[in-house]
């Protein structure tokens, strides 16, 4: 549950355009979209891409798909799979060149520039999609090879189901005036989702709280204190301390704060993003959105938004992932009542004459821990260095896959912050490249996520590597110390490498095909990675003193797994409540005085939320659902979690958690096949059977 799974380009504009491109005839002299990539390994010439390429290079890639679209459609030859559907497959290069570039650089080092440039083409480049989607001969042609199928081979048939299927939830079906219908919706939504995530990100960078007295200060560990000094230097204010509404600032200052005043503060700038009555404001958005999102749906036959979204997800409908999410609410809830009546009655036993709040929890929690298991995050940071962290990835890649990574040096990189590595496969072929971004920064969306640059595929006979990147927003470096994580870092990068290996053990022939899983699958790869991250025997190997070297002592093991269920109650109810939240919008079939708060906070009371805990993300920041493509998908999380669960159980039953027969396994049936199998058959092919519940309320401490 720690991050966002981004495709390289938004999933509506480009279908069938992954691949990277040679030379194209258009003479825009030095536009790099318009030459070859001699970079190593074809990666993009950030080092030359500046803001005025991206334009013409977008309409250019637009216009070239657009002639080979007509091409196919228009051919005179009887359809088949080569002319047709894996022409397709194969359409648009340039214009996916550009775009993987362009819609990664809005989140990761985007500028108003570029998000105003997203903005004003975005209904251009949907009404390009809506072109190829809604292209009447062009389906004609799909569904003449879909109806014969049959007689092609296994991966043939698979890309040309999905094909049709993208063709009629896209809306081949419909009569012309709702097709005509469907095109202003599509575009509408393309504008309204970049401008949530816009304002999100604006409200999030226009919150600073400055300290200016030492006594503000009571309670914070001196790390955290020198963080703040060193980030108001940075932002021109020295002398002084800033904390923001990142995470790695406003977390330690939630912990370990003894001015409970500027714990509300900082966590009100936190919570009240888009919800503040100015220009960033989100909720009349979040009504439109929701709204047009229905009508949708019900052009295309489904009864709501998430009917639409679930039909091709694991979960098939709402019922079932209601039916989910609320067995585990049901075992989650008490044990979150507990916590916080613990809290309350540290609260009281201390002389507070107060209740907990929201800004409370990470506070006495935090106290709760250091009393029961005599830890803290400040004891176990040390053992965390970034670096001993990234190292221990790589050394567990190789003792399950027999993978590599070699740093390149003479590599572009889209920010200076940025880097690249070669992976080598256990042959010591080239698998792979690898960009990693860690911090945060003004240009950069918080949160986590793995995207990628090229997804694997195979091209006139050449297999095409992939280019994967990892963007997090972890805690700096300090001075002389090197950025010291805490265990939610440690467990979001170990995350965030497992979407990194999925991409780079893709095998499949066709760009459509690679990494193409159900939302409620793909975090498998990445969540099953986590159980690994705090596993006594891979602490061992990595969690090192960045001081001294020493391994992290036993003690310090014992008090991490027997307090491994510590305050699961919450991390566990705030994540559903986000997660039904979601899924309460979108199974609405009537929108019509919609009031986005009076309507979250009815949702909320409705499942009992207790009053001292919020939902993970509330409607006006909930970027997942509004602006990233997990709509109706965030329970997706907890799903996939019942999978990885069992499949860790799997390694650990075999008595061997680097066992290298099982990890063979997991790539070829599980990481590999992208939408050559159904997700269900994939899982079921590895472990032998359907998934059980069991392993993950096991996990949770729940059972």
């Amino acid at each position: 549950m720690k991050s966002t799974f981004i495709f390289p380009v938004m999933t509506i504009i480009i279908l069938f355009s992954m691949s990277a491109c040679g030379p194209n005839k258009t003479d825009l002299s030095d536009n790099p979209f318009f030459s070859e990539w001699n970079t190593p390994f074809g990666v993009p010439p950030f080092d030359k891409i500046k803001f005025e390429h991206y334009q013409p290079a977008l309409e250019e890639g637009m216009k070239q798909q657009k002639a080979e679209i007509d091409s196919i459609a228009n051919n005179t030859e009887a359809p088949t799979f080569e002319n047709t559907v894996a022409a397709l497959d194969a359409s648009g290069e340039l214009l996916s060149k550009v775009s993987s570039v362009f819609f990664n650089m809005l989140s990761a080092n985007t500028s108003d520039s570029l998000q105003q440039l997203a903005q004003d083409m975005a209904p251009a480049m949907t009404q390009h999609s809506d072109d190829i989607m809604l292209n009447g001969k062009l389906f004609e042609r799909i569904k003449t090879v879909y109806d014969s199928r049959e007689s092609l081979d296994y991966e043939a048939q698979k890309l040309t189901e999905i094909t049709y299927t993208d063709f009629v939830r896209s809306g081949a079906l419909l009569n012309d005036k709702d097709k005509k219908r469907l095109r202003e919706v599509n575009e509408k939504l393309a504008v309204l989702d970049l401008q949530f995530g816009d304002h999100v990100m604006a409200d999030n960078n226009a919150f600073q709280m400055v300290l200016e007295k030492e006594d503000d200060l009571v309670g914070l560990p001196q790390s955290v204190i020198d963080g703040a000094a060193q980030l108001a230097e940075e932002n021109g204010i020295s002398g002084k301390w800033l904390f923001t509404a990142d995470k790695p600032s406003m977390i330690p200052f939630l912990q370990y704060s003894d001015r409970r005043d500027l714990r509300e503060k900082i966590y009100r700038g936190y919570f009240m993003r888009g919800d503040y009555g100015n220009e960033n404001d989100n909720k009349d958005l979040i009504v439109q959105i929701v709204s047009l999102r229905l009508e949708r749906a019900n052009l295309l036959g489904y009864e709501n938004h998430a009917s639409f979204i679930l039909d091709r997800n694991m979960s098939k409908n709402p019922e079932n992932v209601y039916d989910l999410l609320m067995k585990i609410w049901d075992a989650a809830l008490p044990v979150a009542k507990t916590e916080a009546a613990d809290m309350q009655k540290m609260i009281d036993a201390e002389g507070g004459d107060f209740e907990l709040a929201t800004w409370d929890w990470w506070y006495y929690s935090e106290k709760i821990r250091k009393e029961k298991y005599d830890l803290d995050e400040e004891m176990l940071r040390p053992y965390f260095s970034l670096e001993n962290v990234r190292e221990g990835i790589f050394l567990l890649s190789n003792k399950l896959y027999g993978i590599t990574f070699k740093k390149i040096e003479d590599i572009p990189v889209y920010h200076p912050d940025a880097y690249a590595y070669e992976v080598l496969d256990n042959d010591g072929s080239h698998l792979a490249v690898l960009y990693m971004d860690f911090h945060p920064r003004a240009s950069k969306q918080g949160g986590a996520w793995c995207t990628s640059y090229r997804d694997q595929h195979v091209s006139n006979g050449k297999n095409i590597t992939p280019v994967v990147s990892i963007v997090m927003n972890f805690t700096s470096p300090n001075g002389d110390s090197p950025a010291l994580l805490n265990l939610d870092e440690v467990l979001t990068f170990f995350h965030e490498f497992g979407h990194a290996l999925h991409g780079f053990f893709s095998d499949v022939t066709y760009k459509r095909l690679s990494g193409f899983v159900p939302r409620d699958f793909v975090e498998l790869p990445s969540q099953v990675m986590e159980h690994w991250a705090l596993h006594p025997e891979m602490l061992k190997l990595y969690a090192k003193h960045y001081e001294t070297g020493e391994v992290i002592p036993d003690e310090l093991i014992k008090k991490i797994e027997e307090s491994s269920h510590f305050n699961q109650g919450f991390a566990t109810v705030e994540y559903l409540a986000a997660s039904l939240l979601d899924m309460d919008y979108h199974t609405l079939t009537d929108v019509s005085d919609l009031d986005v708060i009076e309507f979250e906070n009815s949702a909320m009371k409705k499942i009992g939320l207790i009053k001292e805990i919020l939902p993970r993300y509330r409607s006006t920041y909930f970027n997942h659902i509004f602006s990233g493509g997990y709509s109706a998908g965030y329970y997706s999380y907890i799903w996939s979690e019942v999978l990885d669960s069992d499949v860790f159980e799997a390694f650990v039953e075999s008595g061997d958690i680097f066992n290298k027969e099982l990890a063979a396994k997991f790539r070829k049936e599980i990481l590999a096949p992208g939408g050559l199998q159904d997700a269900l058959d994939m899982f079921v092919n590895f472990r032998g059977r359907e998934p059980q519940v069991d392993a993950l309320l096991r996990n949770r401490g729940l059972k």
